[in-house]
């Protein structure tokens, strides 16, 4: 048996202190009962967190100081079948080698997908 899906997502807003995603929900993307699988759900997450600790730098292969997610922590609280998720993030703490970053994935009308905290470390 041969699974195929793909992620595609936007970065809607990109600030020191919060960065906003966002991924519409298509069918690589759900799970044999229609909605989001949970992994995508963590990748969104995931993602939108690593770019909030980035700050301004871009990602490149290899690159010096890039925030390595060294635990997660995922409550999902709902999901849904079709339409768009939009991912929060925000520091818990910034710090200077570790940093803690809560992400809070909502759908449609602001409900409450998932509540992730992630806590990154820079790479050497």
């Amino acid at each position: 048996m041969k699974i195929e899906g793909s992620i595609e997502f936007s970065i809607i807003e990109r600030a020191d202190d919060r960065v906003v995603s966002e991924m519409p929900i298509r069918a690589g993307i759900k799970n044999p009962f229609g909605v989001v699988h949970v992994g995508a759900i963590v990748w969104l997450a995931d993602v939108t967190a690593t770019v909030l600790v980035m700050g301004s730098a871009q990602a490149s292969e290899g690159m010096r100081g890039f925030p390595l997610a060294i635990t997660l922590n995922a409550n999902f609280i709902s999901n849904q079948t079709d339409g768009m998720l939009t991912a929060v993030s925000s520091f818990v703490k910034r710090g200077q080698t570790v940093s803690i970053v809560r992400t809070l994935v909502y759908g449609a009308s602001e409900k409450l997908i998932a509540d992730v905290t992630t806590n990154h470390v820079l790479s050497k």
